[in-house]
């Protein structure tokens, strides 16, 4: 238990580094791009007395490494500062976005992951089968194409030629619980179709790769049915890379909506970003990144400390 702790401990200071590095990246990279925040504000109209202004009320006078530490310091307090968009707090802003973009994860997650586990298993039961096969084509293909493609696609079909599902997920506060999921079924059949392939692959490669172990051989000679041992033998001892790879393409499934969001039109986080950049609402920007990164590294460190609790050979490195 006390190696356990301590490997947490040390992950988890890893990841505040990890944050400390983005968070540089991300106002460096703000930094650097081209052009004026204040003229790009106030249009062609703008004067300099009046650009001069807005650069000191936006604190944009200050040297840069006065404003990263103002900035830092001003998150680690909750606090993101204000829109320059719209000038309402950033906190309030995110919170709906962030609480959609959940919502469309955790559906996403709710359909890929059994889904993803049980063709997994089938696939090794069958191996080399006809099942086998279509199941390892059918995933490969969908993985190969870009995510905004997959959306259009499904758009086509089950929009605009079936019309089952609606086009655009618009959604807000007020949307009933299951018209929200029906909205969204669209977009999260896209992450769907392209997470599953990862998450199968792995559970079939895993069983696979323990049924040439010693005790499978052994269980094979007692007489037990292909499926027990791979159920019962087999699949217990190859969740450490399962649940690994489950829990990186749950990260993905927070992280990589953005290009689903803007097709469909859905209001998360992914499509905040866009609308921010596009208007040049550069602290969203900043939040959003940061947020997207925190949720990215604390979903790495869960599926490192998921690995080791399901193989804890993990916990006594040679």
């Amino acid at each position: 238990m006390y190696k356990l702790v301590k490997l947490v401990a040390q992950r988890l200071g890893l990841g505040v580094l990890v944050l400390f590095a983005v968070s540089l990246i991300i106002f460096l990279g703000v930094e650097l791009l081209p052009g004026d925040l204040c003229q790009e504000i106030q249009g062609q109209a703008a004067t300099p007395e009046t650009v001069a202004a807005c650069r000191k009320e936006l604190g944009l006078d200050l040297p840069a490494s006065t404003r990263y530490l103002n900035w830092l310091g001003n998150i680690a307090q909750g606090d993101f500062g204000v829109s320059l968009a719209n000038k309402r707090q950033i906190s309030e802003l995110i919170g709906v976005r962030l609480s959609n973009t959940l919502f469309l994860a955790v559906v996403a997650a709710i359909i890929s992951v059994p889904l993803a586990l049980v063709l997994g298993i089938l696939a090794a039961l069958y191996r080399n089968s006809w099942f086998d096969r279509a199941i390892n084509v059918i995933t490969l293909s969908s993985i190969s194409f870009p995510e905004f493609f997959v959306a259009y696609i499904l758009i086509l079909v089950f929009s605009v030629t079936l019309g089952w599902f609606p086009s655009l997920s618009n959604v807000s506060p007020d949307t009933a619980f299951w018209d929200r999921v029906y909205r969204i079924i669209l977009p999260a059949t896209t992450l769907t179709l392209v997470v599953v392939a990862h998450m199968m692959r792995m559970t079939r490669a895993a069983i696979i790769n323990l049924l040439a172990s010693p005790y499978i051989e052994m269980a094979n000679l007692k007489g037990m049915s292909r499926s027990h041992i791979i159920l019962h033998h087999a699949l217990p001892n190859a969740w450490a890379p399962i649940v690994n790879v489950i829990v990186i393409n749950l990260a993905y499934l927070i992280v990589g909506v953005v290009v689903v969001e803007v097709v469909f039109v859905y209001p998360g986080l992914g499509q905040l970003i866009v609308d921010s950049v596009q208007k040049r609402d550069i602290p969203v920007v900043q939040a959003c990144s940061l947020i997207f990164a925190a949720t990215y590294v604390l979903l790495n460190l869960t599926a490192d400390v998921l690995s080791i609790v399901t193989n804890p050979r993990l916990l006594h490195p040679r």
